[in-house]
């Protein structure tokens, strides 16, 4: 194995004899040296080591302990899962106590005794290994994960929505799902049905804005035989066939305010007259709804009943957009290629690295429908065995701003500090120290990427 492949230790000692015993001792290891914090900070984004140690009297306080605590927060906050073995002949048990409060992973006193100081660093290196391992093993058991039963998903913001569905589904209570078009909202709701005490009755959908107003009372409470034109047989209405189930009203704030009214007293008395009825029909049936607009706003404009909208809205649950799931669209997609390359008989194996790449960086405004309508059509267009970016209608390497994105590690991390470092900037009017505080780094950690970045302050 050349030197270039050897797992890095990361050296942060101001003792330059000591720097040279250790890369001279640490032969199974790739030991690169820092002086102090700013040397440390650099090399740390540099080389990425899983283990540094760290000595803690570094100048400009040799004598004390702040810059060193300071560097340990500083490569804690930029790299959580760097182990970091703090050295040091200052106080010994009052510093260790705090740098392992602050996160360190362990402590040794000086004078530094080399085969014990090696016996550590190794079980750091071992620890950080099966870490890394574990979570590379939870990431391929989130790829094949689903919530509620049928609702594909890895991400911590949809598996939020998953724990909030399941704690409201056991409550008879009116729930309102609160998201864009496409977001999943008609799954989410079954999920409600399916999580409940319901879930042997009937779960009956309704989407209000596909209805014709002048049907849509019909559609909801029913008609006896001759209330009009055509009404050749009685026929109930839907809220009647979810009688112990649950109705869902997709698009709820599409409905007209005559019949918003007539929706309120059934929630109210739980009583339905159909039309044309003289007779009260007795109804137990639980209201789930869901829209895309803005019902605060309508109520405020007139648009849309309060009183009605807080009857609905006992439990509302917001969905989340699919650019703001971290990582279902890619996930989403491969589920949908192998669903639709067995159902149309086409020999599709998955997504190619360029698909995977323009899936990630696409907004996706079109939801979860359009990333499902795009996989189908490329499943049926594609003349390879993987699903590539082509085919999908989408160029890779470019990012929802039109911006070149970049497949090395470092230049996408570049990146991604250029824009925290100009949002802060701009929420702070230009206060270093306010920044700072906002990305959660030093003042000269932040000075030193405007530098280092050739941005302006």
């Amino acid at each position: 194995m050349s030197k270039s492949d050897l797992p890095i230790l990361l050296v942060v000692e101001d003792d330059e004899g000591l720097q040279r015993q250790l890369k001279w001792a640490y032969e199974d290891y790739q030991v690169v040296a820092a002086t102090d914090r700013k040397q440390a900070i650099e090399l740390l984004r540099l080389h990425e080591p899983a283990v540094v140690t760290l000595d803690l009297g570094l100048p400009p306080d040799p004598d004390g302990t702040t810059e060193g605590f300071a560097t340990l927060a500083e490569i804690q906050a930029l790299k959580p899962d760097t182990k970091i073995i703090v050295a040091s002949g200052h106080g010994a048990r009052e510093s260790a106590l705090k740098a392992v409060a602050l996160g360190a992973y362990d402590f040794y006193r000086k004078p530094v005794d080399i085969d014990e100081l090696g016996h550590i660093v190794k079980r750091a290196f071992q620890l950080h290994e099966i870490e890394a391992e574990n979570r590379r093993l939870e990431n391929e058991a989130g790829e094949s994960k689903t919530v509620l039963g049928s609702i594909v998903s890895a991400s911590p913001e949809m598996l939020k929505v998953a724990h909030t569905i399941e704690r409201v589904a056991s409550a008879d209570v009116s729930v309102m799902l609160l998201g864009a078009s496409g977001t999943g909202k008609e799954l989410l709701a079954r999920a409600v049905h399916d999580q409940s005490p319901r879930k042997d009755g009937e779960f009956v959908a309704l989407n209000c804005a596909a209805i014709p107003e002048n049907l849509l009372e019909a559609e909801l409470f029913g008609y006896e035989r001759g209330a009009f034109t055509g009404a050749v047989k009685t026929t109930p209405g839907k809220i009647e066939m979810a009688q112990g189930g649950t109705l869902f009203l997709d698009e709820v704030g599409d409905i007209p305010l005559p019949l918003q009214v007539k929706l309120l007293r059934f929630l109210q008395e739980r009583v339905i007259e159909r039309i044309g009825g003289r007779k009260a029909i007795d109804v137990d049936t639980r209201i789930v709804c869901a829209t895309h607009r803005d019902l605060d706003a309508m109520c405020a404009e007139g648009s849309f009943r309060e009183d009605l909208y807080y009857r609905l809205a006992e439990i509302v649950v917001p969905i989340p957009p699919l650019s703001q799931r971290t990582g279902d669209a890619v996930l989403l997609a491969r589920y949908f290629v192998s669903k639709y390359a067995k159902e149309l008989g086409r020999n599709l194996t998955g997504l190619a690295p360029d698909a995977v790449e323009a899936i990630d960086e696409y907004p996706w405004p079109g939801n979860v429908r359009e990333l499902e309508n795009r996989v189908k059509r490329a499943v049926i267009m594609s003349d390879a065995k993987l699903v590539s970016a082509g085919d999908l209608d989408l160029q890779a390497g470019v990012d929802s701003e039109g911006e070149a994105s970049p497949i090395n590690l470092r230049a996408a991390r570049e990146i991604a500090d250029r824009r925290a470092i100009k949002q802060a900037l701009t929420r702070t009017e230009n206060n270093i120290s306010g920044a700072a505080k906002l990305l959660g780094i030093s003042r000269p950690t932040l000075y030193d990427l405007i530098k280092q970045y050739k941005m302006s302050a």
